[in-house]
């Protein structure tokens, strides 16, 4: 007997537009970099860590399914996932596996971030907003690891990629369309995501820009 599915909201505005600001700055942050564009380097880092700021605060204030409470698991629910004991048409938002690829990928991205802010070298034209505030060694060991990170950055996004596809070609299940147009298919009587609060949207919104505007008009110390 076929299950009966209705569209319902997945993902809110917000989080949609998050999602694919990622997908577009991450590679134009290693292409600006590969190509010496420092001017362009620097200010879509601070972009990018305004979005992962909003991003993080998003998920405590945000929407049910970008709250990271609804879906940040233990242990024990992923093997249950892995198992089998899940059906994605009677839940909404990431599953218990999908929920550690997207810390995973918010983690290294964050450092990624966290480590061009204190990178660079002063001789060259090309530092970050927080570098005067480390030592030269110190500068030099950030700087050369911020190089090479950009390795596990990449294959974070090659096996969120990859999952992706074995979505569609194992469980016949698409990621993109919902995460496109907000709505996906769920059992008959699930509810779906709550609605976006303009109010708390704006709050992190604000608070992000504003601390990404304090770090790029290096803005410290407080007081």
């Amino acid at each position: 007997m076929a299950i009966e599915t209705e569209a319902v909201r997945i993902w809110d505005l917000p989080v949609r537009v998050t999602h694919w600001s990622l997908a577009l700055i991450v590679p134009a942050m290693w292409f600006t970099a590969d190509n010496s564009l420092w001017y362009w380097h620097t200010r879509l880092g601070h972009v990018l860590l305004a979005l992962l700021i909003f991003r993080v605060m998003w998920g405590f204030l945000g929407t049910d399914t970008a709250r990271f409470s609804s879906f940040v698991k233990g242990p024990s629910a992923v093997l249950y996932y892995l198992r089998g004991d899940h059906d994605a048409q009677r839940t909404i938002g990431h599953s218990p596996l999908g929920a550690l690829a997207v810390i995973g990928l918010l983690g290294v991205i964050g450092a990624q971030v966290g480590m061009g802010l204190f990178a660079g070298d002063p001789y060259d034209g090309a530092t970050g907003p927080l570098n005067a505030l480390v030592g030269v060694g110190t500068a030099d060991w950030i700087t050369d690891t911020h190089e090479w990170f950009v390795y596990v950055v990449a294959g974070m996004i090659g096996l969120h990629l990859s999952a992706i596809a074995i979505y569609v070609g194992v469980k016949k299940q698409t990621l993109v369309a919902p995460m496109v147009a907000g709505k996906g298919k769920a059992e008959e009587g699930v509810e779906g995501n709550t609605r976006a609060s303009f109010p708390r949207f704006a709050n992190c919104a604000g608070a992000a820009i504003g601390v990404a505007a304090w770090v790029w008009f290096e803005a410290w110390p407080l007081g």
